[in-house]
């Protein structure tokens, strides 16, 4: 067995190169590849046709993963989505983000739940998984005490819908990232390493990845994102755990980057792993 899995990449921490500028992107995947990543996971196709990002990443050699797509975006036009991506060669399709409206005990959550049970039986039949990509706030408290994160997994059957854990968000949640990644063994083909700091009780935590939500006056804490291996997260227990989960990639993702550019930090977290010996 190999005690290791392929490196990937989320291209959402590197919008800043390539929004507006899709004559980039083949350069940007190029610098990827050199720093040692082996695959990426999109989040958009920065104005660029399906048919141009397939070519520029097989020239390139990068394996197109799996692609973040709104769960709007595929609740409105399911076969555009599976077609555009199928042509790239993407395997896996991930909900991103829930709004507020739709997450557990919400109105919505049951329409959420159908959706997904749809969205994946169809991804099914094309030969594609879909994954629900986490955050916290899935880690409510439901009527029968369980967490949100595995009532999704209980109402919506493995073969229509499967995980993608990201581990600084499960942390947040105060639970065990590691331990996490392995209750959902067989079941978490990505699993997302992802580092942060956090000190004091931040809460205005969702604006860092681009979402609008109102100041809250008691914000009396440092959050900030961080290249694996320059945070707070133990490492070593979540790549054993993703190995013994049977996982099949490994996926680096920074949100943001502060004041460290975004290739940069790019280049520390494939640095940092390979320290570990991935």
């Amino acid at each position: 067995m190999s005690r290791t899995l392929p490196v990937g990449i989320q291209v959402y921490g590197l919008r800043d190169m390539l929004e507006d500028t899709p004559e980039r992107f083949g350069e940007v995947m190029r610098q990827v590849k050199d720093m040692g990543y082996q695959g990426v996971e999109l989040a958009g196709l920065y104005g660029l046709a399906p048919q141009e990002v397939k070519r520029i990443l097989d020239e390139v050699g990068l394996v197109p993963i799996s692609a973040h797509v709104p769960l709007a975006d595929m609740m409105a036009d399911l076969d555009k989505v599976i077609s555009d991506y199928k042509l790239i060669g993407v395997k896996f399709l991930v909900v991103p983000y829930l709004p507020e409206e739709y997450r557990p005990l919400t109105d919505g959550y049951e329409t959420v739940l159908a959706e997904m049970k749809r969205i994946g039986s169809a991804a099914a039949a094309n030969g594609m998984t879909l994954l629900y990509h986490n955050h916290d706030f899935e880690f409510v408290t439901m009527p029968d005490g369980t967490f949100g994160f595995d009532d999704i997994y209980k109402q919506v059957p493995a073969d229509a819908l499967k995980a993608e854990p990201d581990t600084c968000w499960i942390k947040v949640a105060g639970q065990n990232p590691a331990g996490y990644v392995k209750k959902y063994a067989g079941r978490c083909p990505i699993v997302h390493l992802k580092d942060f700091i956090k000190e004091g009780q931040p809460k205005n935590l969702y604006k860092l990845i681009g979402i609008e939500t109102e100041e809250q006056e008691e914000d009396t804490g440092i959050f900030e994102f961080r290249p694996v291996g320059f945070g707070q997260q133990l490492w070593e227990p979540i790549l054993e755990a993703s190995l013994e989960a049977s996982a099949q990639w490994v996926v680096v993702e920074q949100d943001e980057h502060y004041d460290i550019p975004s290739l940069e930090a790019a280049r520390r977290s494939r640095e940092y792993l390979k320290i570990l010996g991935w």
